[in-house]
């Protein structure tokens, strides 16, 4: 869920992220887009709040961490749990350390909150998104008649998606 309760007053980061996230899961043909895509937009929320520090809501910090957190877990549990996903075991490694790393430097953060502290969140999750965008075009593409594939999504991310 993105950042903001139900119960709170309307937060436009939530409403604008939960219509991206429904509209890039129909309009997205391989999941490493929607993972780079939800990277992005997470980091995103981590610049936003970096911009607005001086002036945020209270639970501003903690909802965009936990955020963010729920998608490095997804990662996470990805990386320990799916053994048969075709990922070589180094890669898996590097994802599961890279996830403690984050986990750990979320706790630093609340723990003594400074905007300057979120610089390595945004970096890695913009550098992730980079590298699952990159892969996907630099996909192969299908050979003629194959239908069961599809062609990888033309140009790069879109900033503002």
């Amino acid at each position: 869920m993105p950042p903001g309760k139900h119960n709170q007053p309307h937060n436009p980061h939530a409403s604008a992220a939960g219509a991206y996230g429904t509209n890039s899961q129909k309009n997205s043909s391989d999941p490493r887009e929607v993972e780079a895509r939800v990277l992005l937009k997470s980091a995103q929320f981590l610049v936003d709040l970096q911009n607005g520090w001086d002036n945020r809501p209270k639970e501003a910090l903690e909802e965009i961490l936990k955020y963010n957190r729920n998608i490095w877990m997804m990662f996470y549990d990805t990386a320990v749990e799916d053994k048969d996903s075709g990922r070589p075991q180094d890669l898996r490694n590097n994802i599961f350390s890279l996830a403690n790393f984050i986990f750990k430097r979320e706790i630093e953060i609340l723990a003594k909150p400074d905007p300057k502290k979120l610089d390595i969140l945004i970096k890695i999750n913009r550098d992730i998104a980079n590298g699952l965008m990159t892969s996907i075009k630099n996909m192969p593409a299908p050979a003629s008649g194959d239908a069961d594939t599809k062609n990888p999504p033309s140009g790069g991310w879109n900033s503002s998606a």
